[in-house]
């Protein structure tokens, strides 16, 4: 298995199990599909609790040997993967492009991040650190530990499969933990199968990683309700964190979780427009609108409210959509029928709750394609917060705009919902675009840029419902790892009894 190229065609019918490549034998399989063409592109193996069970056990054999490696030993298993990756660029971005339908650019911002992360936890076996207390007690000596966790769950997502599968495993293999992944199953290899050729090439150690593919709904509470994971690592949709969220309580492990959005791009009578309008434009359609930072409502002041929708709907209606392999495409596929089911749907409604389609609403007619899962870029005009597409995350090309008057307005609009992950601010006006975003309930907020950033040396997560925890820099450090305290008498003490 180890010689094979990263073609999805060549084959990767095999669960990769503590270090072992396990054909499916007697297990069912998933067919992996292109979601632009709708042709089977590979199949893998659908993995059992058995399964689950095997790489637990495995990884928790496995864990300790691992945890007393020097960090010289860690980091370089990090680095040699980041080569790994650098090395593989263009394969990587043409499976990430069949397998997900992501464009070009997307599939180089993800690129980009997953790298950037990577990068970043090569430093983690260095910044494990200790600290030395004093002691209200005479002769104590306290020294306070960093250790590894000890084994991590993590359960990704299809929408930006490489990097939110690996900003999670290699942070934790990094600081001596061992690891299950479970990837999404419409992106079993991009978000799981290549992370276990990827480490396998950089010489991780058998048992300390493994990749079980699979439903959700057969082997998802096998992953998250196990009592060996002590860190359950989840992105993906509230209703399903908060079901992994509870399973990971039930055995006392920490839920780590990014979860859905419902993000505002908050345009002021001070914006300059033309910012305002291109990063509307990148933060509604970058992917589809598949994902959880991206805009889901534009709120818009009065003043400018038009002149906005006009040039925000001229926008969308130039971009090219269609096939992912074109350089020149924007808008590709989304995943699979039921979301563009359900985009479609949010859309439809929105429009009969009284919303004005001022371009797109449909799905694109694409030759050669049958029954086109590309939606065509949406605006939606005089929207308000119940309406479908904004009062639900859309999680597609669909851009609702709210118009409102005030500061005080935008803010309160802004958080009439469950979620707090991110969001934007346009104005000229700093000191009015910062008490505005002093006032959103987020855990991240943009200043005249639009939502979709995520930066390795920066912490990345939400409030409210939108996740626990944070991602990235130190943040993740301290999710994946735990103190120890440890006291040293030095001298006879003194009890009362």
């Amino acid at each position: 298995m180890t010689d094979l190229p990263l073609a999805p065609e060549t084959g990767w019918n095999a669960l990769y199990l503590a270090g072992e490549w396990t054909e499916p034998d007697d297990r069912e399989t998933i067919t992996v599909e292109n979601p632009f063409t709708r042709e089977e592109i590979a199949t893998v193996p659908a993995g059992t609790e058995d399964d689950v069970d095997q790489a637990y056990e495995r990884a928790a054999a496995a864990q300790r040997e691992w945890a007393d490696q020097p960090p010289q030993a860690r980091a370089g298993v990090i680095t040699a993967a980041l080569e790994f990756v650098q090395d593989h660029r263009e394969e990587i971005t043409e499976l990430l492009a069949l397998e997900s339908g992501s464009t070009q650019v997307k599939c180089g911002a993800e690129l980009q991040t997953a790298t950037g992360m990577m990068q970043q936890a090569a430093s983690y076996p260095f910044r494990m650190d200790g600290s030395h207390k004093g002691s209200t007690i005479p002769g104590k000596e306290n020294v306070v530990e960093r250790q590894p966790a000890g084994v991590v769950g993590v359960i990704s997502p299809w929408n930006f499969p490489l990097h939110l599968s690996m900003r999670a495993v290699a942070p934790a293999l990094a600081t001596g933990n061992a690891v299950v992944l479970k990837p999404a199953s419409n992106t079993p290899i991009s978000g799981g199968l290549l992370l276990a050729r990827i480490f396998e090439e950089a010489g991780v150690p058998e048992g300390v990683l493994s990749v079980v593919t699979g439903r959700g709904s057969a082997v998802g509470d096998a992953v998250s309700d196990h009592d060996v994971p002590r860190v359950l690592a989840f992105t993906g949709s509230t209703e399903i964190g908060q079901h992994v969220a509870a399973n990971a309580a039930g055995n006392c492990a920490l839920p780590a979780l990014e979860l859905g959005g419902n993000n505002v791009h908050v345009v002021t009578e001070n914006a300059d427009l033309e910012r305002a309008v291109d990063g509307g434009v990148f933060g509604s359609f970058l992917h589809q609108g598949q994902a959880c930072i991206s805009i889901n409502r534009h709120l818009v002041h009065e003043d400018v409210y038009d002149e906005y929708v006009d040039a925000l709907a001229d926008r969308a209606a130039s971009l090219p959509s269609g096939d992912p392999t074109d350089e020149e495409t924007v808008i590709g596929p989304i995943i699979d029928e039921s979301q563009r089911d359900q985009i479609l749907e949010y859309v439809e409604e929105t429009v009969d709750e009284g919303a004005t389609l001022e371009t797109g609403g449909g799905a694109a007619n694409i030759d050669e394609v049958a029954d086109s899962l590309v939606v065509e870029p949406t605006v939606l005009s005089e929207a308000d917060n119940d309406m479908a597409a904004a009062c639900n995350e859309h999680f597609g090309p669909v851009a609702p705009a709210i118009p409102y008057s005030s500061d005080e307005e935008a803010i309160e609009l802004a958080n009439e919902t469950i979620h707090g992950l991110s969001g934007s601010v346009h104005s000229e006006d700093l000191a009015q675009a910062r008490r505005i975003a002093d006032g959103i309930e987020t855990g991240m907020i943009h200043i005249n840029d639009q939502p979709i950033n995520d930066e390795p040396h920066v912490p990345f997560g939400g409030m409210k419902q939108s996740g626990l925890g944070r991602y990235n820099a130190d943040s993740i450090l301290e999710e994946l790892t735990t103190t120890k305290w440890i006291s040293i008498q030095r001298e006879s003490r003194e009890y009362p009894f």
